[in-house]
């Protein structure tokens, strides 16, 4: 019987794939033990595909490095900020294409050709709509509000699983290696190249913190920080406003 925890073998690439189409996920975690396990099964299927997993490590106190190893191509660890681990993710990354996956986030079956799809198009960069699971009443109101909001003004989440050409992001020079809001940022780094591919699949991503703190006080308190964000505040405040306690 095979071991549950050894790595699939990888599906090997055909002539007619290319280092443009690759795609390689980058998924930056923080003492995610818990839930990492059952987090990298769900994404065993896009490995033997060939689709490249690169697990980021942040200085987790638990045991995560060693539960995703055999889950993963690759675990690389660097300083706490997921700014910092997304970079360093995608600086070794083979894949032409980089999606960027929250560990509290779940991809949609298709995703992979959905997102190649969204290039294909012309967009160099884009995001999934979000469903939000496991929260409050009323958080299908708030994940509305997010993907209308997103495709409107053209900015993303890191609740979105991000995606775009590694051109895109060399240009847009990667993640601002910030405590707070570096998917804004890139967002509107790779919105001045082109506009983003919004597709309407869904990611799920945990509603953990609206349950934590209450729907009405999230929402408040997330838009109250963007909008000292906009207004020129430091990253480093917004993130102890939001809760970020320092290593």
């Amino acid at each position: 019987m095979s071991d549950p925890m050894q790595a699939p073998e990888r599906t090997p690439r055909s002539e007619h794939d290319s280092a443009e189409n690759d795609v390689s996920i980058v998924m930056p975690v923080l003492d995610e033990a818990a839930g990492i396990v059952a987090r990298l099964q769900s994404l065993q299927a896009l490995r033997r595909q060939g689709v490249e997993l690169i697990v980021v490590d942040g200085g987790s106190r638990d045991d995560t490095v060693e539960r995703a190893g055999p889950l993963a191509d690759r675990v690389v660890s660097t300083g706490r900020g997921r700014g910092r681990q997304m970079n360093a993710g995608a600086a070794c990354a083979r894949g032409g294409v980089l999606l960027f996956l929250h560990a509290d986030t779940t991809l949609p079956a298709a995703a992979i050709s959905a997102a190649r799809q969204g290039l294909a198009s012309g967009a160099v960069w884009g995001r999934f709509d979000v469903r939000i699971v496991d929260g409050p009443a009323g958080i299908a109101v708030v994940a509305w509000a997010m993907n209308l909001r997103s495709r409107v003004t053209g900015i993303a989440t890191g609740d979105q699983a991000m995606f775009c050409t590694r051109e895109a992001f060399a240009a847009a020079g990667g993640f601002p290696e910030i405590a707070l809001m570096e998917d804004i940022v890139l967002s509107q780094r790779l919105r001045a190249i082109s506009r983003p591919a919004c597709l309407r699949q869904r990611v799920e991503t945990s509603g953990r913190r609206w349950a934590r703190h209450g729907l009405v006080r999230t929402v408040l308190t997330m838009w109250w920080l963007r909008l000292r964000f906009w207004l020129g505040a430091s990253p480093d405040a917004l993130a102890r406003a939001y809760g970020y306690t320092p290593r």
